[in-house]
């Protein structure tokens, strides 16, 4: 069943409509021609001068795809051992999207509501990275809510501070709350642990992390290299077209701001990923556009982005569903065609991701045969996508991944996250039980004890 259209659909200035043909758009991708916006949305709509997806045509966008990713990167498909520390779920920017926020004012002393989030000191958040480092974990994923008290550095709070309009800036003193979670530089220094890689800092914590100020991204982004950080996830890219941003996230960063903030990190030395966010109110002409800036910003930066992430829209839980803009996320035909279209238009981009956290296990692994060549990471803790509905879990070992990937008869490779380390896992010759090799403590264990896996999965 296709994603309803919505009043919101029917307002927007930019179409799926095109002078192209499917067919057309097709044989350029088959050829490995650059494609345009117009061919993107022929492809992503199996041609747009009919309503539905083609199945049949869908097929062949599949199979390019997958020709495609063969071309590219073999038939290796990698994963990376990682951690997510998120440090709070603190935030009032109110996108209709997500339901990992708690309002920022129930955090604060002596509220009348008691919150259902956390906050982590940085002391906490060091002792969770730590007993994970400890595991065999090389990667720390850190992505929060924009808390009122999150602040860059001690500096950025004296600014903060003496600001005549707090309010104006999103700013409360650390002091008003129960429990506050330092600096973005605190955090980031403090998950710094045995040479672990920091993954943090999305462009929207990047505007947080220098409002009230006239600091440049270079500035914000060159203080937190400085403190830890390695590389920026290209996440809050949700859809890079404004007209749509105006319906889902009003008060976050702007298209321009996102692509300002990425160039930013690239410039100063930090390697990228990006990401898109779809099946909501969007249309394919937008997610075509999206592709088009993408691609346009990996030549900016030189090639720093690593990977692409589609991430399908969890509707379940979120104000989008409850105020009833949307009925439903993207359909699986959505889900395999956006996968693959990704890898036909982002021609200068290596890797696609399939996120089982989004499409699970299944078809998951159905994405890799679509154009996708990475499946993400060990996720010991994962609450974004749980919190908003996901029903995924929120964990996969060493060992499930060379089971799931050697299924589909690929070659299970364990990655950082730069994919510059890399360990090829022969299941015929590898002895179980398997864990992470290329951590700092990583010795071939595996991450969770069975009896830790049991209540993990109780919970």
């Amino acid at each position: 069943m296709e994603r309803p259209v919505t009043e919101a659909d029917l307002a927007f200035e930019h179409v799926p409509e095109t002078d192209q043909s499917f067919e057309n758009a097709l044989a350029k991708a088959r050829a490995g021609e650059r494609l345009t916006v117009d061919d993107a949305i022929e492809l992503l709509t199996t041609g747009s001068d009919s309503d539905g997806i083609d199945r049949a045509r869908k097929e062949l966008v599949l199979e390019a795809a997958d020709r495609r990713r063969a071309e590219v990167v073999g038939e290796e498909v990698t994963f990376v051992a990682n951690l997510n520390n998120n440090v709070t779920t603190a935030c009032n920017v109110g996108c209709l999207f997500c339901n990992f926020k708690d309002a920022a004012h129930t955090f604060e002393r002596g509220a009348d509501v008691e919150t259902a989030g956390f906050t982590k000191t940085p002391a906490e958040s060091r002792e969770a990275v730590a007993g994970a480092v400890d595991r065999g974990i090389y990667e720390v994923t850190s992505v929060s809510g924009l808390h009122p008290a999150f602040a860059l550095d001690e500096e950025h709070l004296e600014i903060l501070d003496a600001h005549p309009n707090p309010k104006e800036v999103n700013y409360k003193p650390p002091e008003r709350y129960a429990t506050a979670p330092g600096t973005y530089a605190e955090q980031l220094s403090a998950m710094s642990v045995d040479g672990v890689h920091v993954h943090s800092m999305t462009p929207e914590e990047g505007y947080h992390a220098r409002r009230g100020t006239d600091w440049s991204y270079e500035e914000v982004y060159s203080r937190l290299k400085d403190a830890g950080l390695d590389t920026v996830p290209g996440t809050a890219a949700e859809i890079l077209v404004d007209e749509v941003r105006d319906v889902i996230c009003p008060g976050k960063i702007t298209t321009d701001g996102w692509l300002e903030a990425m160039t930013a990190a690239a410039n100063v030395g930090l390697g990228l990923t990006a990401t898109i966010m779809y099946g909501h109110v969007e249309n394919e002409a937008h997610r075509a556009m999206h592709l088009k800036r993408v691609r346009d910003l990996q030549e900016r930066v030189n090639g720093a982005i690593t990977e692409f992430v589609p991430l399908s829209f969890v509707h379940q839980n979120t104000p989008l569903f409850e105020h009833d803009v949307v009925t439903g996320g993207a359909s699986t035909d959505e889900d395999e065609l956006m996968i693959a279209v990704s890898r036909l238009f982002l021609d200068n981009v290596e890797h696609i991701q399939s996120s089982w956290v989004k499409y699970g296990d299944e078809q998951g692994l159905k994405m890799l045969n679509c154009g996708a060549d990475d499946f993400m990471g060990t996720i010991l803790s994962e609450e974004i996508t749980k919190r908003a509905g996901g029903g995924y879990g929120e964990f996969r070992s060493v060992g499930e991944y060379v089971e799931m990937i050697s299924s589909i008869g690929r070659v299970p490779v364990e990655r950082s996250t730069d994919y510059e380390m890399r360990r090829v896992i022969d299941p015929e010759h590898a002895d179980p039980p398997l864990g992470p090799e290329l951590g700092p403590k990583a010795d071939g264990t595996p991450l969770l004890t069975t009896d830790e896996r049991r209540v993990s999965a109780d919970d």
